[in-house]
């Protein structure tokens, strides 16, 4: 990896993740469950589950790598019933994002890709490697302090 952009994102994704991991860290399966706020909000298993995937699905548009599969509404039904299963596949999910940028090929920031997880007409509007790049870090951000508010909560 040489181009100091990737760079840079790899920097702050490895920043994320870590904090993301902590968010969930040393917690049971009942409190990654657990709805603090009541049963219009998600849980942690959710919104971890939600970013990591979110995370992948938009840096895999900004690398030009094939994209995931991606099932966007059942992310939102996750559960950690299963803490092994759970924190296996957070550990994983983690481990692919940063492939994601540690194997990327030069940047172009002005390619042009889709993401068709998003809905209705959205699906098919062009976006930039640019705006994927930004929007996965940013994205993934804001679940960080989501996770990090929720744990608190706890």
């Amino acid at each position: 990896m040489t181009d100091p952009t990737i760079e840079a994102a790899a920097q702050i994704l490895g920043d994320s993740l870590g904090l993301l991991r902590d968010a969930i860290d040393g917690l049971p399966a009942a409190a990654l469950d657990e709805r603090p706020s009541g049963p219009d909000t998600n849980s942690l298993a959710v919104v971890v589950t939600h970013a990591l995937h979110s995370t992948r699905a938009w840096l895999s548009v900004a690398v030009a790598a094939p994209l995931p599969d991606r099932d966007r509404p059942a992310e939102f039904e996750a559960s950690a019933a299963d803490l092994d299963a759970f924190l296996a596949g957070v550990d994983a999910t983690s481990k692919d994002c940063r492939a994601l940028l540690e194997h990327a090929g030069p940047f172009d920031p002005g390619r042009v890709g889709t993401a068709p997880w998003r809905p209705g007409d959205l699906a098919q509007e062009p976006v930039t490697a640019a705006w994927a790049l930004i929007h996965a870090l940013v994205h993934l951000r804001e679940h960080v302090g989501h996770a990090q508010l929720t744990r608190q909560a706890l």
